[in-house]
């Protein structure tokens, strides 16, 4: 798999996901066998570009190559400038998001917004494109809404002004989250193009994954909420495409050793207070489908220093280890009856 000079060392990709793929967890997927990795989107609006939000967002400090950071807006010149700005900062690969449904980023023209306006999708294409140069990637959704879908139309574009690659997400923006995906749209355009294209879209196992890829022809799966505290399925995922044959569970040590690793870069990212706050979340994908989970996440939300944070979660992973050497996921019916 090649974006521009770049060799990924697998089809095996983490989706980008505001609040959850900042540095610290996209290079532990990367540790733990994703291929590659984007940022959370950066906007492209100047007035933000500052702030400690937008720099913890675009900060690549450390990370695995290739970098790459995704960038969102609905000005073409805007969204020139930050591709250019992040380039200078060590950005090696640029992603334009043409696919968030959030309501915040659509009220402005942004994200899959964008779908509705072919015209300024050009622009913003050509105006990417020609302000860096390194390679520049595209991820869009099928369309606004099932009656309005045009991701040929888009696709098509992408190719003919430039871009390295396209991620879809098999849903419209009306769509949401809801409902499944859809992969014909994805095969579509797989057919009618000639850059490589990554299917994105309810990708939770490995199964899915080489049932995704030979329904699309896709040359690459892109994984994101599957991936929110099971960090390990990128490992899961490409050794099932290589090898037909499935990982066991992950051992309860390494997700101990893996967790405290985790949260150690997280706080040192964030600093203690927002680091604290911000690793609750993580903490609750990880327990959440083991015994006792839901219990210790309601736990985890009364504590008020990271020190106790791990305490609490060591403690947690050593309860775990008298279930069995490795984790013991419960079925949802198992986690409704408890």
């Amino acid at each position: 798999m090649q974006i521009g000079p770049y060799t990924l060392r697998n089809n095996v990709f983490v989706a980008p996901m505001a609040g959850v793929t900042d540095r610290p967890f996209r290079q532990l997927c990367k540790e733990l066998g994703a291929g590659y990795a984007v940022s959370e989107m950066a906007a492209a609006n100047p007035r933000v570009w500052h702030t400690d939000k937008s720099t913890r967002r675009t900060d690549l400090d450390g990370e695995m190559e290739p970098k790459a950071v995704q960038i969102a807006g609905a000005n073409p010149a805007e969204m020139a400038d930050c591709a250019r700005v992040n380039v200078e900062r060590g950005a090696q690969i640029i992603d334009i998001n043409m696919g968030c449904p959030a309501k915040k980023v659509c009220s402005n023209w942004c994200g899959s917004a964008l779908l509705q306006d072919e015209r300024q999708v050009g622009a913003i294409l050509d105006a990417v494109i020609a302000a860096v140069d390194v390679p520049v990637t595209l991820k869009f959704r099928t369309g606004w809404d099932r009656a309005n879908k045009n991701a040929l139309t888009i696709a098509k574009m992408a190719e003919a002004a430039g871009i390295a690659m396209l991620t879809l997400h098999g849903r419209t923006r009306a769509d949401g989250y809801s409902g499944e995906a859809e992969y014909d749209t994805i095969a579509a355009v797989k057919a009618a193009v000639s850059i490589p294209v990554v299917a994105n879209g309810d990708i939770d196992s490995p199964q899915k994954a080489r049932a995704v890829l030979a329904h699309t022809g896709a040359d690459a799966v892109m994984i994101g909420r599957a991936a929110q505290g099971r960090p390990w399925i990128f490992r899961e995922i490409d050794h099932f495409l290589r090898t037909g044959e499935h990982l066991p569970a992950p051992e309860v040590e390494e997700v101990r050793r893996l967790m405290t690793q985790h949260l150690q870069t997280h706080y040192a990212f964030y600093g203690d207070y927002t680091g604290l706050r911000t690793a609750r979340k993580h903490i609750g994908w990880y327990v959440r489908d083991l015994p006792d989970g839901e219990a210790f996440r309601q736990q985890m939300n009364r504590i008020e220093t990271c020190e106790a944070q791990l305490k609490a979660v060591d403690a947690f992973f050593e309860s775990q280890k008298a279930r069995g050497e490795r984790l013991q996921y419960q079925s949802a019916q198992e986690k409704f009856a408890a």
